[in-house]
């Protein structure tokens, strides 16, 4: 994504609150998934490039440093590379250039990557990991009691074919000659220069008689990695889990970056969680509560346990069944079922005497 800005990304102001980039984050990358569009690999790509967008906007720190580079011309003119002064620095006619070598920007957590493939770098410092975040949604059963659940992931990796050289198999290499082998070129403005990686061979120094046919010169390939994620049990929406080495392989034999996994918790039709507790509605009918009653309720296991209901039960009542909650840290919760008494919509005649007899004879009014 060398060149974007990330709030036009993420379509957000720069003056975006954490939650409204949470927010844009969470509705972007639903459109945007591999799992929801599986004939668009153009989708693979957005999603990247929201999800590294999002990994720097959510970061107080990240951002700082973000929003530094920015304020000195990166983004300039909608995401092309501006140039500038440095802070504090001489003007035009006495301004002394110098060069900005932004792969000192590496420990920011993938965006000395990002800021030397929009301006380059004066030297090759070793591969930065990047980093992969998605949304899982995981089923309600699931998020409780703990499991597995897959997700698919777009990854850029080096060409099978080329392994990452760009040249077809057998073909020879030579110097190129925008960038005399460097593999990168400088410009500047006005007293501020920076490298950045040659456009002709695309920082490699060298360029191929014959282009791969599979990456057609790029020297990577975006593919889609299935990966099995452990839910921990009582989980909630939100919750977030770091696998290291699970996120972007980095080129030319350095480490893979981590994958953040954020979960969303589909909700369940007929439980809903409150603390450890688990708590659901059953229907009764007017006799089961006035006159007592037995019956059958389903746990989240899927066995179901048998509840007494005992004579003028009233509507919207609790019944706590011990230890059919969730279990974490040690702790259990408990089943809390709540009685929904059902009122018919219509009496026959001989239900309506009935009951008329049975309210005269209570003393009721009606």
């Amino acid at each position: 994504m060398a060149g974007q800005d990330f709030y036009q990304v993420l379509g957000v102001p720069d003056s975006a609150s954490e939650a409204e980039i949470k927010k844009a984050y969470r509705r972007l990358a639903k459109q945007y998934h591999p799992d929801a569009n599986p004939d668009n690999p153009k989708a693979g790509e957005r999603f990247k490039e929201i999800s590294e967008a999002h990994s720097t906007l959510s970061n107080s720190e990240k951002r700082k440093k973000y929003d530094r580079m920015r304020k000195y011309g990166a983004f300039m003119g909608g995401g092309r590379p501006g140039a500038g002064r440095a802070p504090g620095g001489p003007g035009p006619g006495g301004a002394q250039d110098f060069d900005f070598d932004f792969g000192n920007l590496g420990s920011m957590g993938g965006l000395g990557d990002i800021f030397s493939s929009i301006f380059g770098k004066g030297r090759q410092p070793e591969p930065t990991a990047q980093h992969l975040e998605t949304i899982l949604e995981v089923p309600f059963r699931i998020a409780m009691l703990g499991g597995k659940v897959p997700v698919t992931l777009p990854v850029t990796e080096s060409c099978h074919t080329c392994h990452g050289s760009g040249g077809a198999p057998g073909t020879s290499f030579t110097t190129c000659n925008e960038c005399q082998g460097r593999g990168s070129v400088s410009f500047g403005q006005g007293g501020f220069a920076v490298n950045r990686p040659c456009p002709a061979c695309r920082g490699k120094g060298k360029t191929p008689s014959k282009s791969c046919p599979t990456c057609r010169g790029t020297g990577e390939i975006r593919s889609q990695r299935k990966v099995m994620i452990t839910v921990p049990p009582a989980t909630e929406s939100g919750t977030k889990v770091r696998l290291k080495g699970q996120g972007q392989p980095a080129a030319a034999g350095g480490r893979a970056g981590d994958l953040f996994i954020t979960f969303e918790v589909k909700p369940d039709r007929f439980f809903r969680k409150e603390g450890l507790d688990l708590i659901c509605e059953v229907p009764i009918n007017i006799a089961q509560a006035m006159l007592g009653s037995k019956i059958k309720v389903r746990t989240l296991g899927g066995k179901k346990v048998l509840l007494r209901i005992p004579p003028g039960t009233q509507p919207g009542r609790k019944f706590r069944i011990k230890g059919l909650g969730l279990e974490k840290n040690g702790r259990k919760g408990d089943q809390l079922v709540q009685v929904d008494v059902k009122m018919p919509d219509k009496l026959s005649s001989n239900e309506e005497k009935m009951l008329k007899e049975f309210a005269d004879e209570a003393g009721m009014k009606y």
